[in-house]
């Protein structure tokens, strides 16, 4: 099941989000964008009552961006990742939206097929992005 995050989940969310990502998103961060970022759309997916992923964006005017996307390390190739993104790209649609981007590691071959099945391709690279690694930029018109 997929649902609104909420700021209870935020711990879990947090232990998913710092195993997953070096550096991460801060419990601060995650706290402004439940709260106080009005962009920002955030939801988990639960099995049997745990939370086993989640995902961000924000969704700008006609435009949306991808901000957060991870599954604990313990369901990763069940498909969570799909189903998350595949949620994500549908509620985006349903506000309008033109196009989405999302930034992902140089090295994280196996995000970048993933986004690339599901119709996104490679615009270009923002250099340092992650501190001392590259981010590959890509998107997707829908």
């Amino acid at each position: 099941m997929i649902r609104k995050m909420t700021v209870e989940d935020i711990p879990v969310v947090y232990d998913i989000e710092s195993v997953t990502f070096n550096p991460g998103w801060t419990i601060s961060h995650f706290e402004y964008e439940l709260l106080d970022n009005p962009y920002a759309h955030l939801y988990v997916i639960e099995i049997n009552n745990e939370i086993v992923g989640y995902v961000g964006f924000w969704v700008l005017f006609d435009q949306a961006q991808i901000t957060t996307i991870a599954v604990k390390e313990k369901y990763r190739g069940n498909y969570f990742g799909d189903k998350l993104l595949l949620f994500a790209m549908d509620n985006i649609k349903s506000c309008m939206c033109e196009s989405i981007t999302l930034e992902v590691r140089k090295s994280n071959i196996t995000a970048q097929k993933l986004y690339e099945k599901h119709g996104f391709i490679k615009l270009g690279e923002r250099k340092n992005y992650y501190g001392n690694e590259d981010a590959v930029l890509m998107g997707i018109g829908i």
